[in-house]
């Protein structure tokens, strides 16, 4: 009986042993640690946008008839004062000459009727009447012109027609809408921003700068031309809480176009950052975690908060000081409380090895 409790006692001895050689193993060798990184970064914010041309214009034609001439197609680049439409002409034309005949009566009598009162043949009464009869002939006259002109419908500036809704002959009312036209040498970018983003907004350009910004297109090409931040709304959307912001860009080879949709791409800096790489955290129940080194080489948890993501790295809000020395690899294997042997490597030759600062 005392034989197989001593082989007992022996086996638990060696058992015993043997495991605290193999966690010893776990924890040999050196392990690279670091410390967080204080310095100026920024990382780039962005933000759904709708495009709009510079000008973009309904037209519209002022007077009833037929189309006669279609001068343009759909698409097509036109200058300003270019003839587009044109109306049937040749009624508002009759009117014009009954105008002008009316006028050319109503001066001969006026004439007529200021020698007369010269003589003091008529009184300076009638002469006032006769003068006011021509300038209302005159006065129908320029209007009956003016209807004449607005049978050609012109471009009112350099742009590119939208679709063009009637046909050649097709009989149109006052007011119908013929097709749009858009200038989009330069367009807007509109991008809605949150309350926190604005106050950030002012803070940072409390001298009137700009801010430039980038247009990502749909198919995540960015736009060849940076833009600026031009000008802010004047009030809030109560229901989503967000004002909105209109950036300017030019548009040399006409790829933009009115009703486009694209990202707003903003540099957001931050000052003073603490920031540590991605791969030194481990995340537990939706937390952040490090392992901070402390004086004695053993590990320890430390929950951290995130103020931001910049590709592979976090920016620090909470949790960790630039003399904090925390573990860089290994983490997933390593334990709290575990003691290892360290390696320094230094925070700048960190973020340089992983390019995420130059």
């Amino acid at each position: 009986m005392n034989k197989i409790l001593l082989l007992s006692l022996c086996a638990t001895v060696c058992f015993t042993a043997c495991k605290t050689k193999k966690e010893e193993k776990e924890v040999e060798g050196k392990f690279p640690i670091t410390s967080p990184l204080l310095m100026d970064t920024s990382f780039t914010k962005e933000y759904v946008a709708q495009i709009q041309s510079l000008q973009n214009v309904e037209l519209h034609t002022m007077v009833k008839g037929y189309i006669q001439s279609i001068n343009v197609d759909e698409g097509q680049q036109v200058r300003a004062g270019q003839v587009l439409f044109n109306i049937m002409p040749r009624e508002y034309e009759i009117e014009l000459l009954k105008a002008k005949a009316e006028a050319r009566r109503a001066e001969l009598e006026m004439l007529n009727t200021k020698i007369l009162a010269d003589k003091n043949i008529v009184s300076k009464t009638e002469l006032a009447l006769a003068e006011a009869k021509f300038d209302q002939a005159k006065a129908e006259a320029a209007r009956a012109e003016l209807f004449v002109s607005w049978t050609s419908i012109k471009s009112p500036f350099d742009g590119v027609i939208d679709r063009i809704r009637f046909k050649v002959g097709s009989l149109i009312d006052e007011g119908t809408l013929l097709t749009s036209i858009s200038n989009n040498k330069e367009v807007y970018a509109y991008f809605n921003v949150s309350e926190i983003d604005y106050l950030d907004y002012k803070e940072r350009n409390k001298n009137n700068q700009k801010d430039s910004a980038t247009l990502l297109l749909a198919n995540n090409q960015a736009h060849i031309k940076k833009g600026i931040v031009e000008t802010i709304e004047g009030e809030f959307d109560n229901e989503s809480g967000n004002i909105a912001f209109r950036a300017k860009f030019s548009n040399p080879n006409l790829l933009l176009k009115h009703g486009e949709t694209g990202k707003i791409q903003i540099k957001m800096p931050i000052k003073n950052a603490l920031i540590i790489p991605q791969k030194a955290t481990f995340e537990i129940q939706d937390k952040i975690y490090v392992y901070v080194v402390k004086s004695d080489n053993t590990l320890k948890a430390v929950n951290i908060t995130i103020k931001q993501r910049i590709s592979n790295l976090y920016v620090i809000e909470s949790g960790l000081s630039e003399t904090d020395k925390i573990l860089l690899e290994g983490v997933q294997n390593a334990k709290e409380e575990d003691k290892i042997q360290s390696e320094f490597i230094s925070p700048k030759k960190v973020f340089e090895s992983l390019q995420l600062i130059k």
